[in-house]
């Protein structure tokens, strides 16, 4: 849109990520509950993404369903309409990098082995991937609680729709819920209550369910593990829920798990700035600020916390701090730049925090808008006879996203 030639390298065969390939039921909230703040392209994919999930009521603006197919037309109908090529079941296989500045990546499809030149590279691998391999520093795992689990969404169908819509909410966070006593029963091989869950289409409820711990999505023979673990899980909570829900479930199956494992965190890399959870906590506005996040702290729990909530002896909320109504949080574009590398920008649940923080600013809605931002700084960045990512006209590029319907403070 900002007139730079654009390749899209992506992995699986189909835009979207964890909200077309990874099954995720459901947007997180676009609204600070006062006004949408997620705006700009991320906007323009939830409106048409909500024109295609015929019971989304106009207005409805947080937790709202996701209907994956649907999902997959609106993102290759704006990519192409915009002119930018596309490149699917494609891996990023190696980075050739050279005093701070990537050379050439090579990628790997049926083709063989590709290499490519660009004058900006935009790193969305959500490992930070491009950039770690690239020689940019990466914030290190804390070692004494690891990474937060994985969840393996997946789809039942031939639910009995108005009962489930009539029947107890089965969140965990409804005392009333069945999965309280699925877990406290011992009968099935659940490990605790996390049951997120959405209609997605007629008949058809999205599951955001269940917990694997220890996966590291940097290591294939972990992912392989865990997506070998996630099917079993996903019949098993199908299972219980037939046993308790009869109502509901008993003529339903499990009719598609995710092909992409739903990761929550990896590598983080170290940026210019690392936005930390005082920053969180202060509703901090920046001058180079490039979107607003008002997503709470969204950290999920290790097995051994999973214990105490199964036991009541720990309530998360301690550690949501969510916010009221109107707050939120500004996301520098500092936190975008990875010391050390002129010609590369990250975007997306990889960018530069603290780990607290991470578990809010790693959702869709905020990577939307951390996209759209990344891409017309590379844009504005291809106008200089210099690229360094660090130093482009961040007030230009403010100017920009507000014009094109962002908001920023």
């Amino acid at each position: 849109r900002k007139g730079a030639k654009t390749l899209i390298i992506e992995a699986t065969g189909c835009l979207g990520g964890m909200s077309t390939m990874g099954l995720v039921p459901t947007w997180c909230p676009f609204s600070d509950k006062e006004q949408v703040i997620y705006k700009g392209i991320a906007q323009e994919i939830f409106n048409a993404s909500n024109a295609g999930v015929d019971h989304v009521k106009p207005g409805d603006v947080d937790w709202v369903a996701i209907e994956p197919e649907h999902l997959k037309l609106v993102y290759d109908k704006l990519v192409t309409e915009a002119g930018a090529d596309i490149l699917f079941n494609t891996m990023l296989s190696a980075v050739e990098a050279e005093d701070g500045e990537v050379k050439t990546i090579i990628v790997s499809n049926k083709a063989g082995l590709s290499a490519y030149k660009a004058k900006v590279y935009i790193d969305c691998t959500g490992d930070a991937d491009l950039a770690a391999w690239a020689g940019a520093e990466v914030i290190p795992v804390d070692e004494g609680s690891g990474y937060q689990p994985a969840t393996h969404c997946f789809e039942v169908s031939n639910v009995n729709i108005y009962s489930y819509r009539s029947g107890p909410w089965l969140h965990p966070n409804n005392n009333q819920s069945p999965i309280h006593e699925i877990v406290a029963s011992g009968k099935y091989d659940i490990p605790d209550g996390h049951l997120c869950n959405n209609e997605v289409a007629p008949g058809t409820v999205g599951f955001n369910a269940g917990h694997i711990w220890n996966v590291d999505n940097t290591d294939p023979h972990s992912v392989s593990d865990a997506l070998i673990k996630g099917r079993k899980l996903a019949h098993e909570i199908h299972r219980a829920l037939v046993d308790y829900q009869p109502k509901t479930f008993a003529g339903s199956k499990v009719s598609l798990t995710a092909p992409l494992m739903g990761i929550r965190e990896t590598r983080r890399i170290l940026g210019d700035y690392i936005l930390v959870t005082d920053d969180y906590l202060d509703r901090k506005t920046f001058d180079d600020e490039i979107c607003r996040n008002s997503y709470y702290i969204d950290v999920h729990h290790s097995a051994e916390e999973a214990k105490l909530i199964n036991s009541g002896k720990l309530d998360l909320e301690t550690r949501a701090r969510r916010y009221n109504p109107g707050e939120s949080h500004g996301v520098p574009y500092r936190c975008l730049t990875p010391k050390g590398l002129k010609n590369v920008i990250v975007a997306g649940r990889s960018i530069s925090t603290d780990r607290a923080l991470q578990g809010s600013t790693r959702v869709m809605p905020v990577c939307l808008c951390m996209g759209e931002a990344a891409g017309k700084a590379a844009a504005i960045a291809m106008n200089s006879q210099n690229i360094d990512m660090h130093n482009i006209d961040v007030q230009l590029l403010r100017k920009q996203i507000i014009e094109d319907g962002g908001y920023i403070k």
